[in-house]
């Protein structure tokens, strides 16, 4: 992975940056003919219980962001997107990182997400990031071409080095 070249700063995902988010995820998703989430269900995922999220800021723009929920012991990502002419800079890999941290801090022994299998650079960098795959969904993502994708369901156990942010996945 590249090394950021940009100044970021990582802060709190809030209703203030919500139609922000909500346009870099339509743009983001473009390219598999997903429909991006609106500014209105991103703000109802993150008002739901235990909803979090970041997003990567540079000093003119939103780069990307990362919303998850902790219920019980278990954490789930629910997105991560990243503007499409800033990718392979690390900043998915940063926000992703992000989200560990805190999905630790809040109690969750296990993060989960799905992943489109058609996605080969998210795959690879959940695999970075040390989670495997445990499952299938069948035809889980319906794109806007009528198509459907199967997701990978992926599952990366979390510990106590990651509430400090200092756990690197081996592999």
């Amino acid at each position: 992975m590249p090394a950021l070249s940009l100044e970021l700063k990582i802060l709190p995902l809030d209703a203030s940056t919500l139609a922000a988010a909500a346009d870099l995820h339509a743009h983001a998703f473009a390219a598999s003919a997903e429909r991006g989430w609106s500014a209105r269900e991103l703000q109802q995922l993150l008002a739901s219980s235990g909803a979090h999220g970041f997003f990567a800021a540079s000093d003119t723009r939103i780069c990307g962001f990362v919303l998850w929920r902790v219920v019980a012991d278990e954490a789930e990502l629910l997105t991560i997107a990243v503007t499409p002419d800033l990718r392979r800079r690390g900043i998915a890999s940063l926000l992703l990182q992000k989200a560990v941290t805190s999905a630790a801090e809040g109690g969750g022994n296990s993060l989960f997400l799905e992943v489109a299998e058609d996605n080969v650079a998210a795959l690879r960098l959940y695999a970075q990031a040390g989670f495997a795959p445990i499952g299938r969904r069948s035809r889980y993502y319906r794109r806007g071409t009528g198509q459907h994708a199967d997701a990978v369901v992926m599952r990366r156990a979390l510990t106590e080095l990651d509430k400090s942010g200092d756990a690197r996945p081996s592999g």
